[in-house]
């Protein structure tokens, strides 16, 4: 669950940017179906500044350029080039 002071504008930008399928459960409250997910719990990254809290919610995709190219497309702005971290290649995007 996110807890956002735009949740409209969080709602709209999941769901037309990001195109996350959902169910309207009344008076515009979403539920979105995720993809399958995992959960991973890291020690604080000083490096990166990350504090505790920091959350980041990941996807996964086949081809990260295109991906990144057709959200782009849509209207989402990314905070970073895609890099790579090792494990994978990773960028990360805003959301009001």
């Amino acid at each position: 669950m996110f807890y956002s002071s735009e949740a409209e504008a969080t709602r709209a930008f999941i769901r037309d940017k990001l195109k996350l399928p959902c169910s309207d459960v009344g008076d515009g409250w979403l539920i979105f179906d995720l993809p399958e997910a995992d959960l991973g719990v890291h020690p604080i990254d000083n490096d990166r500044k990350t504090a505790a809290g920091t959350h980041d919610l990941s996807f996964y995709c086949d081809r990260i350029k295109d991906t990144v190219a057709e959200l782009k497309a849509r209207g989402v702005s990314f905070k970073n080039e895609i890099e790579d971290h090792g494990y994978g290649f990773v960028t990360y995007f805003t959301m009001p």
